[in-house]
């Protein structure tokens, strides 16, 4: 068997001292492919655990104070495999922030046991929709956003992006997000400015889920669906006024449940 492994780690700071960017790998497996890059900024800091084969992950964190690593709840990972665990994984995480040294530490602490996950998630950053792969930003972030993801099962398809710059607000955005199964497609937008926390928990297969957060209110969703049967949830918060939801749905009917939420303007 022929084990590869592909690592490219580009490291820009403003100033080079022991503190500024930090990598840390703990390797174990077979043909990871791994693209880091660091730039123009100081405290970034990447840890990573990595048990598993034809794994690819790309990290981009352009500014100050970002961070990807375990969770610290979680522990280190060290002792189950680490923060990747499994094969065929996908990842590509996006962070940016334009204000220097006034940048807000933004967190990615991520688990992930199991197969064939695509995951790409941005703070700071911008997608047009789940399928698109290339991150964009508006030039004003103030960094702040903090995102817990664990993943757990096959087949899963996730993207998402929070930002907070374009007004000047900069508060800080917050999305948890476990998904312990197969099959699930969600999409996440929280766009832009005012406090904003998204958490979704899914217990079964075959989900799609798309949220939509925006305008300069402090939104707050929660949602959590379990069940035997195909889920599709659509839940849209917009406006000037602050929004709130919380959605707890067991469904076990023959064909599924389907749900749509629309708040504000």
């Amino acid at each position: 068997m022929n084990y590869i492994t592909s690592i490219c780690i580009l490291l820009i700071a403003s100033s080079l001292q022991a503190d500024d960017n930090h990598v840390h790998i703990d390797q174990s497996g077979a043909n990871m492919q791994m693209e880091i890059d660091q730039i123009a900024g100081t405290i970034n800091k990447v840890d990573l655990s990595i048990d598993g084969i034809s794994n690819s992950l790309d990290i981009d964190q352009i500014g100050s104070n970002n961070e990807v690593s375990w969770v610290d709840y979680w522990g280190s990972g060290s002792s189950w495999g680490g923060d990747l665990d499994g094969n065929n994984n996908s990842l590509h995480f996006y962070q940016y922030c334009s204000r220097g040294s006034s940048c807000a530490k933004s967190d990615v602490g991520f688990h992930i046991l199991g197969n064939d996950n695509e995951v790409r998630w941005g703070q700071g950053g911008t997608l047009d929709d789940i399928n698109d792969t290339t991150f964009g930003n508006d030039g004003d972030e103030g960094g702040g956003s903090k995102l817990n993801l664990d993943i757990h099962g096959n087949d899963n398809k996730l993207a998402g992006v929070q930002r907070n710059g374009s007004a000047n607000v900069w508060s800080a955005h917050t999305a948890t997000i476990y998904l312990y199964s197969n099959d699930n497609e969600v999409w996440v937008n929280q766009n832009t400015d005012g406090a904003k926390t998204f958490s979704l928990t899914t217990n079964n297969d075959e989900n799609s889920v798309s949220v939509e957060q925006t305008g300069y209110a402090a939104h707050t969703g929660t949602i959590t669906l379990t069940g035997s049967a195909p889920t599709t949830l659509s839940l849209l918060q917009q406006g000037t006024t602050a929004q709130s939801y919380s959605l707890s749905q067991n469904c076990i009917t023959i064909g599924g449940c389907g749900v749509s939420v629309t708040q504000g303007q």
